[in-house]
């Protein structure tokens, strides 16, 4: 079957990797692809993922089988549907079932209304209004903008000048950052718990772990994700009952109960504390870098996985999983998530590979035949071993010997697993 993957980033990097492996695959494509996906599919630079009828063309004139959208802001903008309406089958959920990701207020709302376990929260479009509910609450706190903001809109004030400071930045997120969301801050551990689903059936993966701030020790700003590793020990068998049973089937239920069918990748964002799961966000795509650490682990077909979502026929499927650890280190453009620099050249990844890393380009080009980094997050560096700690050790050799002008990166990745 004919494939066409949409994204540039690590995820689908990922996704790109895992996909070539099945026996099902005929042509692969990519738009607008990277680097590293280039050594499995052709992709397509002169198209743009953001317009939807381009996409639609182009999977009709190459025969296309089945899309596959990796990032979020495709899929809130509806190109799902209208490959759905040119008979093209997809992998990814339409644009009413992405405002669960598309809106942290329809989200909230959605939770609140069938009781699924959350953060208390208040929805404010009046700035001031936010700062003096704020100033009634207290801090620790929690700001998010309404809508997309590529993972950066969410603000953990645990002080309260800097929760009234985080109101004032929700304008720097433009239209998502129009509607703000103050909730109440959780304490407790966090973990992502990524699921395929048809719609009605929920097929959970393996539970990862995420490392969102910029420095370690979980210090400084916000950032996409700077490093993950899977399984994470916190979601043991009894709270990954708990989130299938509390969270997971019980939103998708809600969204049926609401007229909307979710296919694709459902992506729980999860506090857990005293080994009960609450909903932190739900994410409607694959996670970045969490992605990078699952699919590793993962031995079923995935390309075939896929088409039973697009398909409705995930219950005929069963998911098998290999029992390593894998990690993921991030290197990111000095700066980032602030003002970093481009088309710096990059040296070391094919040492790395050598020396058993599988590295995953997230912002990447090709210019006379030298890699360049192009975003704030560069490269994900992955590998897999029997155990945490030995895919630890693993992992930083091969980190240090890939080199590019003020890299920077995480030291310490997955270790609240090792404290485990």
């Amino acid at each position: 079957m004919n494939v066409l993957l949409i994204g540039g980033g690590g995820r689908e990097h990922a996704l790109a990797f895992k996909i070539s492996q099945s026996s099902l695959l005929g042509k692969f494509y990519a738009i607008p692809g990277n680097p590293g996906i280039a050594e499995f599919a052709e992709c397509v630079e002169n198209i743009s993922p953001e317009k939807n009828s381009d996409v639609v063309n182009f999977a009709r004139e190459k025969n296309i089988d089945l899309v596959v959208v990796g990032p979020e802001a495709p899929l809130v903008n509806g190109l799902v549907d209208e490959l759905e309406k040119a008979g093209i089958k997809s992998f990814g959920c339409n644009a009413k079932a992405a405002q669960l990701e598309g809106s942290k207020i329809f989200a909230k709302n959605l939770m609140k209304k069938y009781k699924i376990p959350t953060a208390d929260f208040e929805i404010f479009t009046d700035p001031d209004a936010a700062k003096k509910y704020i100033q009634s609450k207290g801090a620790p706190i929690v700001i998010k903008a309404d809508g997309l903001a590529a993972g950066k809109g969410v603000i953990v004030a645990q002080n309260l000048q800097d929760a009234l400071n985080a109101v004032d930045e929700m304008k720097n997120f433009g239209a998502a950052g129009s509607k703000i969301v103050v909730e109440e801050f959780m304490d407790g551990e966090e973990a992502s718990v990524l699921a395929f689903t048809d719609g009605k059936i929920i097929l959970p993966m393996i539970p990862a772990q995420d490392h969102k701030r910029v420095n370690d020790g979980d210090e400084g700003l916000n950032t996409g994700g700077m490093g993950s590793y899977a399984p994470a020990p916190v979601v043991t068998r009894e709270v990954a009952k708990r989130v299938e049973e509390k969270i997971l089937q019980p939103v998708i239920a809600a969204l049926n109960a609401e007229g909307i069918t979710y296919r694709g990748c459902l992506y729980a964002g999860l506090m857990i504390k005293d080994g009960e799961p609450k909903v932190v966000e739900f994410n409607a795509r694959f996670g970045d870098p969490e992605t990078q650490v699952v699919l590793p682990l993962l031995e079923s077909d995935l390309l075939e996985i896929m088409l039973a979502c697009a398909e409705g026929n995930l219950a005929d499927k069963k998911i098998s999983w290999c029992s390593d650890c894998a990690v993921c280190v991030v290197l990111a453009s000095g700066g980032y998530p602030k003002a970093y620099k481009k088309n710096l050249p990059i040296d070391g990844i094919t040492k790395a590979k050598t020396l058993g890393a599988l590295i995953f380009h997230a912002g990447t080009k090709s210019a006379d035949g030298k890699i360049l980094t192009s975003g704030g997050r560069v490269l994900g560096v992955t590998v897999t071993a029997k155990n945490i700690r030995d895919a630890l050790e693993k992992v930083y050799k091969c980190v240090d010997v890939i080199k590019f002008d003020d890299m920077h990166f995480r030291r310490d990745i997955a270790a609240k697993a090792l404290r485990k």
